[in-house]
């Protein structure tokens, strides 16, 4: 029933894109989304990986802040930059309200995206960015707990292994519950609204 109503909103949102490929980066969502709505499904879990510092993290934010996460790698040549400054813009925005998110990556390719070079592409993207990895069991866990599939399509000459995974943005509190998933493509006006909605909503 989770993987039947999560494929429901990938076919909706666009699906998971293959990261050669071109996608519809500036489509607007026509669907209209209620902006505190509860998932109708369970989704998330406990987590336990490494930041670029080198530092433990679990799903719990230590400074209270609520999440976007996003499952994709750092060097990504597709979807992600346009997830990551869709998210970064996000988080600018709403901090301008008052409103501290944090965004997060939570890497499908932990053999490019490590400890130590996770931090430069992340850090220019935004300052508050963390990069997350870990062993194979610690990602394993993570990736079954927000339903997260990828795999190698092909490898380019110059980029390397390119991967296709799910494209969602999960919206996290400070605890780590999973309140929505947001397309990447919408645009930032949109999930600024949608993001807000939910947060006041719970305060």
């Amino acid at each position: 029933m989770l993987r039947a109503l999560v494929l429901l909103m990938i076919s909706l949102a666009g699906g998971a894109f293959a990261h050669g490929e071109p996608h519809p980066a500036h489509q607007q969502q026509t669907t209209p989304v209620v902006a505190s709505a509860p998932l109708p499904f369970a989704m998330g879990g406990a987590f336990n990986l490494i930041d670029q510092n080198g530092q433990a993290r679990s799903q719990i934010d230590p400074d209270g802040r609520a999440q976007l996460v996003f499952f994709g790698y750092a060097n990504c040549p597709g979807i992600c930059p346009t997830a990551f400054a869709t998210m970064a813009d996000t988080v600018d925005r709403l901090a301008e309200q008052g409103i501290p998110v944090r965004p997060i990556l939570i890497t499908v390719d932990p053999t490019r995206d490590t400890v130590t070079n996770m931090g430069a592409p992340l850090a220019r993207l935004h300052p508050d960015f963390i990069g997350l990895t870990g062993s194979e069991a610690a990602l394993a866990q993570a990736y079954k707990a927000f339903g997260v599939e990828s795999k190698v399509e092909y490898t380019d000459p110059d980029k390397g292994a390119i991967y296709s995974h799910g494209s969602f943005i999960f919206l996290l509190d400070a605890q780590g519950e999973v309140l929505t998933l947001l397309p990447p493509i919408l645009h930032t006006d949109r999930m600024v609204e949608i993001v807000r909605g939910y947060l006041t909503a719970t305060d």
